[in-house]
C-alpha cells in the first residue's frame, strides 16, 4: 500500500533543470533508496518532498492525498549537512529540538534516556556539541531525527563519518524501525547498503528518473546470462569441451580445484553447459552471477552519458 507518491516533479533554478518529470512511489513500512550521482537531483527532490522548497511543476501525495503541513509533521529528516549548534549543550540541544517537533518535555525527556542508554551515550548530556567527534554528533543527530516516531523517515547518506562498527549500529536501528512500522526513504552513495536495506529504489540521473523498482527484480532482470563454475579436471579439457552456445569470459587455477565464468549464447541453457562439461570435468558448484547494485549503478549512469553524447554529436 502507498504512503508517498511524487507526481510529474519538475524543479529549474535559473537555467538549470534540476528535476524533470519524475515520479516515485513509496510504499508503506518498506525502505526506498533513493540513488543518483552528485547532481542528479536527489536533494532537490528530497526538500521538495519536506517542503522546503515547492515543485515548479508536480503534486506529492500522502496516503494518496495531496501533501499538506499535517502530513510534513509526520516526516522524520536527517539532511546529509548536518545542523546542530556547537556552542549548546547536548541534553539541551536534543530536548529543544524535540519540543520543536511538537514532544512535551517529559515525553521527550522519557524517550530521549531510552535513545541514549541503547546508544550508550549517556555521559554526553552535559557536553557541548563541539566537543563531540563528527560520528558522535551524527548519532546524536539521528535521535533526533526518529525521536518523535515520524511515520516517513528520511535519511541523507547517513553513514557518512561513521566507522563500520557505528555504520552497522545505524543499519541494524533502521532495519528495527522498519520492523515497528517505519516507512523510510534512504539516499546513499553506499550501493552495499542498497542491498542490504533496500526493498525497492529510484535511480535519477542528470534530473530524469532513469530506474526504478524491486533491488531483488532490478538485479535478476540486469543478469547477462553468466556462471561461475568451479570443478575439478583439466582447463584445457573444460576449454574445449565448450562449443559455439558459450563464452569464456574468464578462467582460472588454484591446485587441481579450477573456476571459470561462462556466457551463455544463442539461448543456450544452464542444462546445456552442465551436459557439455560433465563428461570432461567434475563440477564442485555452478551459480547465476547477478550484478550488484553497484555495477547496474556506474552501467547505468554511463549509459546516459553515452547516450547524451551521441545525441551531442548528431546535433
Amino acid at each position: 500500500m502507498e504512503l508517498f507518491s511524487a507526481k510529474n516533479i519538475e524543479k529549474r533554478y535559473a537555467a538549470h533543470l534540476a528535476l524533470d518529470d519524475v515520479s516515485i512511489t513509496v510504499h508503506k513500512n518498506t525502505i526506498f533508496g533513493l540513488l543518483g550521482p552528485n547532481g542528479a537531483g536527489k536533494t532537490s527532490l528530497i526538500r521538495i518532498i519536506n517542503q522546503i522548497t515547492a515543485p515548479d511543476k508536480g503534486e506529492l501525495f500522502f496516503e494518496g492525498r495531496k501533501m499538506t503541513d499535517f502530513n510534513v509533521a509526520q516526516i522524520g529528516y536527517l539532511p546529509e549537512e548536518r545542523g546542530l549548534y556547537r556552542k549548546m549543550e547536548v541534553g539541551e540541544q536534543v530536548l529543544y529540538l524535540a519540543q520543536l517537533k511538537g514532544m512535551s518535555r517529559s515525553e521527550a525527556t522519557m524517550k530521549l534516556k531510552y535513545w541514549f542508554e541503547k546508544f550508550e551515550i549517556q555521559a554526553w548530556w552535559n557536553k557541548k556539541i563541539e566537543e563531540l567527534s563528527k560520528g558522535m554528533q551524527q548519532k546524536v543527530q539521528f535521535i533526533v531525527t526518529v525521536l518523535h516516531e515520524p511515520r516517513l523517515l528520511i535519511l541523507d547518506e547517513p553513514f557518512s563519518g561513521f566507522d563500520p562498527i557505528n555504520a552497522n549500529l545505524i543499519k541494524h536501528e533502521i532495519l528495527e524501525l522498519k520492523a515497528k512500522g517505519s516507512t523510510i526513504i534512504l539516499s546513499t552513495h553506499n550501493m552495499s547498503s542498497v542491498e542490504e536495506l533496500c526493498d525497492e529504489i529510484a535511480l535519477i540521473n542528470r534530473s530524469k528518473k532513469i530506474l526504478e523498482g524491486s533491488v531483488k527484480e532490478i538485479r535478476k532482470a540486469n543478469a547477462t546470462n553468466t556462471y561461475l563454475i568451479k570443478f575439478k579436471g583439466n582447463m584445457i579439457a573444460f576449454t574445449n569441451a565448450l562449443w559455439a552456445g558459450f563464452e569464456l569470459l574468464q578462467k582460472s587455477q588454484e591446485g587441481d580445484q579450477c573456476t571459470a565464468t561462462v556466457k551463455l549464447l544463442n539461448n543456450a541453457t544452464p542444462n546445456d553447459v552442465l551436459a557439455t562439461i560433465l563428461p570432461h570435468v567434475q563440477v564442485i558448484s555452478f551459480n547465476e552471477v547477478i550484478p550488484s547494485m553497484n555495477d547496474i549503478f556506474i552501467s547505468k549512469v554511463n549509459s546516459e552519458v553515452n547516450l547524451s553524447t551521441t545525441a551531442n554529436l548528431t546535433e
